[in-house]
């Protein structure tokens, strides 16, 4: 089937990204990666409009966000992670990247055990150095170190599938939650038309893929094939997740960079109802 998404948001972001359902305070999270700034807002699940209730700035850009039991931020910096409570204290939890490497950090998601996954990407035109890292109580750890544009990452049926953009590789591994042990990663399917990037798990066990230059979300099974389309008609769009109450609300987002003349509604987020639900997202456990 193909849905048709609406606008959510007033205001237009450069790099939109990153959308996360904090269910335990009913709010939207998500990030413009440019303007280095993690944004909170309200959903409302009727209309599927957002409206801004807060703002966290940080300096240099910020990749991903995720959110801790207890309300607390984890902020994937420029090459840090970042904790941040309510009262605006910040700590450094981790550097993920070296100094003086010319990348930064990308998209991240929290596994189903609390452990947080982050990516990077280069910013000076190099190929297969970027990372996949994963944070937990023992520190850091690399699952992957070949990576050209490391991106979306969703969890199904106990395996871990995560996004290469540019040569348009789904990778997937075995993933024990339990233990943490991350089996070899074989490829699951390449999308060729248009670039893959966020992405997120139905209750059903699809992936819910943004393609970066076509303007939507594309549903897929777990081997790849096209079962649903969302159409955006932004054509940056970033990255999408289940949100509200019913967890029935598809947040998408979209981005104005790189485009010569953005239209009016490139850049805003988007949502959409398409029938399924999505996954309650795991919180933050650093212990």
């Amino acid at each position: 089937m193909t849905f048709t998404a609406v606008p959510a948001s007033a205001d237009v972001y450069e790099l939109g990204e990153g959308p996360v359902w904090d269910a335990g305070r009913q709010r939207l999270l998500w990030v413009d990666i440019v303007a280095g700034t993690v944004y909170e807002g309200r959903l409302d699940a009727e209309t599927g409009s957002v409206t801004v209730s807060g703002r966290h700035v940080f300096d240099g850009t910020v990749g991903a966000v995720a959110v801790a039991a207890g309300g607390e931020l984890i902020v994937a910096g420029q090459a840090t992670l970042i904790r941040a409570d309510a009262g605006g204290s910040r700590t450094e939890l981790a550097r993920v990247l070296p100094e003086g490497v010319r990348s930064r950090l990308n998209d991240g998601a929290v596994d189903p055990a609390g452990r947080f996954l982050i990516g990077s990407l280069a910013q000076d035109g190099r190929h297969g150095q970027e990372v996949l890292a994963r944070l937990d109580k023992t520190g850091l750890t690399h699952l992957d170190t070949d990576l050209v544009l490391s991106n979306g990452l969703a969890w199904a049926d106990g395996r871990l599938y995560s996004v290469d953009t540019i040569p348009g590789t789904i990778w997937v591994r075995d993933y024990d939650p339990d233990s943490g042990r991350a089996g070899p990663r074989r490829e699951a399917f390449t999308i060729t038309d248009g670039s893959p990037d966020g992405m997120c798990a139905d209750a059903g066990g699809n992936l819910w893929i943004a393609n970066w230059g076509l303007g939507r979300v594309e549903c897929r099974t777990p081997a790849g094939e096209l079962l649903d389309v969302v159409e955006t008609g932004a054509p940056h769009t970033s990255s999408a997740a289940f949100a509200g109450p019913d967890l029935d609300v598809l947040v998408i987002t979209t981005a104005t960079i790189g485009l010569s003349d953005p239209g009016p509604d490139d850049g805003r987020l988007f949502t959409a109802r398409v029938g399924v639900r999505g996954l309650p997202t795991p919180y933050w456990n650093p212990c």
